[in-house]
């Protein structure tokens, strides 16, 4: 399972059951890592629920690599469809961020089902309000349309900045990070 901590605005709008789970669904991706009672690498993210033009907009970090995905645009179906549209927006993110085969193939076999809670870390959440800053100052300066944007593509764009994590020393970039977390994964 994926961990997936959301804020309380996030939260009343996503259709969960009393565990965390969202409606079942058919996911192309979503595998069944072997030796299930391993720890997933994937698992850890946080996510937010921003307005951008009056757009319902979720944007998710990893908690270790602060890897971001951003979800544009959505509508009341795509909430209850959350676990498709995490995991086709974080495989075309790391597309776009330069992912090699071998990391794409191992993040395919790494994605599974959602689970969602609202237990929120507050370094997570500094990022994630890092994030919203970035893109809305990006959509201010650059005089864009939310929705001419391509989420992928400002993941790849956000995913290259520097971030501090709480207790490391050094910044972390979180597009090489995420593609190391994938290289030690199997």
């Amino acid at each position: 399972m994926i961990q997936l901590h959301v804020t309380k605005k996030l939260l009343a709008k996503l259709p969960i059951d009393k565990v965390g789970n969202l409606p079942s669904q058919v996911s192309g991706l979503e595998l069944v890592v072997a030796g299930s009672n391993l720890e997933n690498p994937l698992s850890g993210w946080h996510g937010n629920l921003i307005t951008l033009q009056r757009r319902n907009c979720i944007v998710m970090v990893h908690d270790a690599t602060r890897f971001p995905v951003f979800l544009l645009c959505l509508t009341k179906p795509d909430f209850a469809n959350l676990q498709y549209w995490f995991e086709d927006a974080f495989m075309n993110t790391l597309l776009k961020a330069g992912a090699n085969d071998q990391q794409m193939t191992t993040a395919t076999k790494l994605l599974a089902k959602l689970t969602i809670d609202s237990v929120c870390d507050r370094s997570v959440q500094g990022t994630l309000n890092r994030i919203k800053r970035d893109v809305e100052h990006m959509i201010w300066y650059d005089d864009v349309q939310v929705v001419n944007l391509s989420g992928p593509k400002v993941g790849a764009w956000l995913a290259s900045s520097p971030c501090t994590v709480k207790g490391q020393k050094d910044f972390i970039i979180p597009n090489k990070a995420m593609q190391e977390l994938l290289d030690e994964a199997f």
